[in-house]
């Protein structure tokens, strides 16, 4: 399938995208009905095994789960075989990179009490219970690096000009110009 083909596709399911969209392979794109994805001008999704050739190890993922969530990409994003998913809101900054395989994503896809993952499990319709499952928007500056196979976890906040290590598993509120590395990840450097 041609990737002008696939941005038809994208259309019909409501994806927004600028001018310039580039993408190296097929991503995976599932906008939820109801919800909003946004993806600005000059956009690279690497989504092949040739892409990038830190070793991808799936195509790149962008879903919004839920009815009224929102993933949104600014401009002169690049993006390799990363996971983006939003049951509430996603940002994304101008001029940032994702590296490799990282993951953004804001809720903890499961109830962490027991029961109520039980509920969830026998549901009828588990999809439906969204209450049940924390979630916190996560928003990420401009002009940031994440790096390859790292975690940005629900509720993060990255200031502008953030750089986060390759593997970090980060969680919490970070200022502009801080390179953010460790599990779980910490400031390490101010630039």
């Amino acid at each position: 399938m041609s990737s002008n083909w696939f941005k038809v596709l994208m259309k019909m399911t409501k994806v927004q995208y600028g001018k310039n969209l580039l993408l190296k392979g097929m991503p995976i794109v599932f906008n939820k009905k109801g919800a909003t994805i946004e993806i600005g001008e000059n956009v690279t999704i690497n989504s092949s095994f040739l892409s990038n050739l830190v070793g991808l190890y799936s195509r790149t993922i962008i879903v919004t789960r839920t009815h009224g969530a929102e993933i949104k990409i600014g401009d002169h994003v690049g993006i390799s075989g990363a996971t983006i998913y939003a049951r509430k809101k996603i940002c994304i900054g101008d001029n940032t990179l994702i590296g490799g395989n990282a993951k953004i994503i804001d809720n903890d896809f499961h109830p962490i009490d027991s029961n109520l993952r039980l509920e969830q499990i026998y549901a009828d319709h588990p999809g439906e219970l969204t209450d049940i499952i924390p979630t916190k928007e996560v928003i990420i500056g401009k002009n940031c690096f994440i790096g390859c196979n790292s975690i940005i976890l629900k509720g993060t906040v990255l200031g502008d000009n953030c750089v986060v290590g390759a593997g970090a598993v980060v969680s919490g509120r970070f200022e502009d110009n801080c390179i953010i590395a460790g599990n779980p990840a910490k400031v390490i450097k101010k630039l």
